[in-house]
């Protein structure tokens, strides 16, 4: 982490355990390989993005398994996670 926060690693590859508690300033990426098992822990990975007032995206890897998690997140947040754009820069 003291790297990520240097800027000299540019890639932090994380697990649920470390979704809370990241105040970094630069990041405006998040991927989600695989989706949380509680819906609550969803908002602490993703706000890693756009944190301080700046744009964030947030990409998820999601199989047909996931849907339910996918529904109880977009539920519990009272939110719709959109497919991605053809075009993933004009999230940027």
């Amino acid at each position: 982490m003291r790297e990520f926060r240097s800027g000299s690693c540019r890639v932090p590859i994380t697990t649920d355990l470390l979704a809370r508690g990241i105040d970094v300033q630069q990041v405006s990426l998040v991927i989600n390989y695989d989706l949380p098992t509680q819906p609550e822990n969803y908002v602490h990975r993703i706000g890693r993005s756009g944190r301080f007032g700046k744009k964030g995206v947030a990409i998820n890897f999601a199989t047909k398994d996931d849907e339910r998690m996918l529904f109880d997140i977009q539920k519990f947040y009272n939110v719709v996670v959109e497919e991605l754009p053809a075009n993933v820069a004009d999230l940027l």
